[in-house]
């Protein structure tokens, strides 16, 4: 592994990220061919948050918090601190103390698939945290690993200077190229369900509005009365 701390990779536009968070993990993920999502292990330790920044990446050994250090000074107002290890961990390599100096920094959040802990500050201060684990086992700051450098989280590779989105959905990952098609694609996306939710709220159904009537009808579904429903089980 190179150990290395990159100081100046592109970063996607900051404002084309702020608005692309604001149509949520679920729209942007399905807008772009479902793709970007690093996976259901990673939760909020609070509910509601939403945020949307650029990548800041920490490649740290298991049990290890030093390149943490090392990424905070990376750090921009707008970035997302995103942080893994070179192989499995939980510890909490992540707390209060460093989420005083990212908030004083500008980042938006933290994304972490180790554990984290002191999440009652985290809460009360409201630094909003995506992690895989909680965990109160402490680590140690003895071995190099890299910043900025490209990493993977749940089978997604993100590079630094990407776009992360992260609600109570999840977090996502888009690529910093892709910002403004995703932008087209979310809001064609939302004009849509705006669409489809009046047209529920009016007594559309779904099998109707989606042709979902003729797919179970393909896939040899058949409407039986209770009756006709009873005699086919005591054939």
């Amino acid at each position: 592994m190179n150990k290395v701390i990159v100081t100046d990779p592109p970063r996607a536009d900051g404002d084309d990220v702020a608005a692309l968070a604001e149509f949520g993990v679920a729209t942007v993920h399905e807008a772009l061919g479902r793709t970007g999502l690093l996976g259901p292990d990673l939760r909020p330790i609070q509910d509601g948050a939403r945020i949307g920044g650029t990548a800041v990446t920490a490649l740290c050994w298991p049990g290890d918090n030093l390149m943490i250090h090392a990424a905070v000074e990376q750090c921009r107002p707008g970035d997302v601190l995103v942080v893994t290890t070179t192989s499995p961990s939980r510890d909490g390599l992540f707390g209060e103390l460093f989420a005083t100096a990212l908030q004083h920094r500008g980042v938006r959040g933290l994304v972490i698939n180790t554990g984290v802990r002191d999440v009652a500050d985290l809460r009360a201060m409201g630094f909003p945290v995506w992690s895989a684990a909680v965990s109160a086992q402490g680590t140690v700051k003895a071995t190099a690993g890299s910043v900025n450098v490209p990493v993977v989280i749940g089978g997604q590779a993100i590079r630094p200077g990407d776009a992360i989105l992260a609600d109570d959905d999840g977090v996502l990952c888009v690529p910093r190229e892709l910002v403004g098609e995703g932008l087209r694609a979310s809001r064609a996306r939302a004009d849509k369900e705006e669409a489809t939710r009046q047209a529920f709220r009016a007594g559309e159904l779904g099998l109707d509005r989606y042709g979902l009537r003729e797919k179970l009808a393909d896939l040899g579904v058949r409407y039986l009365t209770a009756e006709e429903y009873t005699k086919l089980e005591r054939e």
